[in-house]
């Protein structure tokens, strides 16, 4: 997308105060969809008097977050937003109403927001009510903090943050497809992290048959930020007693099959728990993804991490489903096993960063 530029030059100060705000946001990653994860700090003569995220569920919003907190300090305060204010009426009334009724006198944001229920409106609705509006600080950051909301939005479907763990020699298993722990602890805690700030995990059937992963976030303390688990299983041959589905009324498991998968099938596993979706199939047979994708879309989902195989990572490549590729590289070759790659990633992705973890290097390509 194209960035918007600065609408007036910023102080140091105000930079400091997004980027507070900038942190804030990214907190409420993977808890608050359908809606974004909004980050807002009120500032009054230099002092921050009140801060607030999106809360999990999506409500209440980060501007009425941080108006509570501040209370009757809010009055005469600068907002730092990383989104635009809403201006319609949902659930609750929109925050460009708020923080006028707060008394707050000047708004700084981020980025707009392409939801034609607000796109401009809550700017105009802000300027209305006789508050400054500036626009553009933060702006390259909040892109990527929002991209999933962005994505629903104007695709509809998901942001797909794809992830595989590669040794030295390109191999993501050993002979036969048999699994091998390939990263390091350190960069196993950035990957439960990136769990945590999704709001939802997909892999393969090929996954659960070979490893029976749990697909939670397992850092010290976060055991509630896990995100809800997808299967893609055309045929519905998760097994009824697969730790995902033994664990399904603890943890929400989604398994998306195919329109023409086995009724007897679904009926095992939706009374163990489970939740079973189903889509049809591409013109050579297998599961539509763009479909599937859509498909969580509509039921709020904004940000899913994939964890795949090479088998899923190149029909989402191939079906250029994918938004970001994370590559955990470890130093350590295997000698023989299973590739990840037949074939270069494709030119549109970049290079973005790449950030050493313990021994290994984590690569991100946008």
């Amino acid at each position: 997308m194209t960035e918007p530029t600065a609408s007036a030059p910023f102080s140091e100060a105000d930079h400091v105060f997004m980027d507070h705000a900038l942190r804030l946001g990214r907190r409420g990653l993977g808890l608050t969809f359908p809606n974004p994860a909004v980050g807002c700090v009120l500032v009054k003569d230099g002092i921050v008097v009140g801060r607030g995220v999106t809360q999990p569920g999506g409500r209440p919003h980060g501007e009425t977050t941080a108006i509570a907190h501040a209370g009757a300090a809010a009055r005469g305060a600068t907002a730092y937003v990383t989104l635009e204010p809403c201006s319609h009426y949902g659930r609750t009334a929109p925050c460009s109403d708020a923080l006028a009724r707060a008394g707050i006198v000047r708004v700084v944001c981020a980025i707009g927001d392409p939801d034609p229920r607000v796109h401009g409106r809550g700017f105009t609705m802000l300027k209305a009510y006789g508050i400054a509006v500036e626009t553009g600080l933060g702006a390259a950051e909040a892109a990527l903090d929002h991209r999933g909301h962005f994505n629903r939005v104007r695709l509809g479907r998901p942001l797909v943050q794809l992830k595989m763990a590669l040794s030295a020699d390109g191999l993501v298993a050993g002979e036969g497809g048999r699994p091998v722990q390939i990263s390091g602890p350190r960069a196993s805690c950035e990957v439960h992290l990136m769990r945590a700030m999704a709001d939802a995990i997909m892999v393969g059937i090929g996954t659960v048959l070979a490893d029976d992963p749990m697909l939670t976030c397992r850092l010290p303390g976060m055991a509630d930020r896990s995100p809800i688990r997808i299967v893609l299983d055309p045929r519905l041959r998760t097994p009824v007693d697969a730790r995902l589905v033994a664990t399904a009324r603890q943890v929400p498991t989604w398994i998306i099959g195919a329109v023409d998968a086995a009724p007897e099938a679904e009926r095992w596993l939706r009374s163990a728990g489970a939740e079973v979706m189903r889509v049809g199939r591409t013109p050579n047979g297998d599961l539509d993804l763009s479909e599937a994708l859509r498909l969580v879309a509509t039921r709020g989902i904004t940000r899913v991490l994939a964890e795949t195989g090479p088998t899923l990572a190149k029909a989402l490549i191939g079906a250029d489903l994918a938004d970001e590729i994370v590559l955990v590289r470890s130093p350590v070759a295997l000698g023989a096993g299973l590739a990840a790659f037949d074939r270069p990633l494709p030119g549109r992705f970049r290079l973005a960063q790449a950030l050493p973890s313990g021994p290994d290097m984590i690569e991100i390509y946008r």
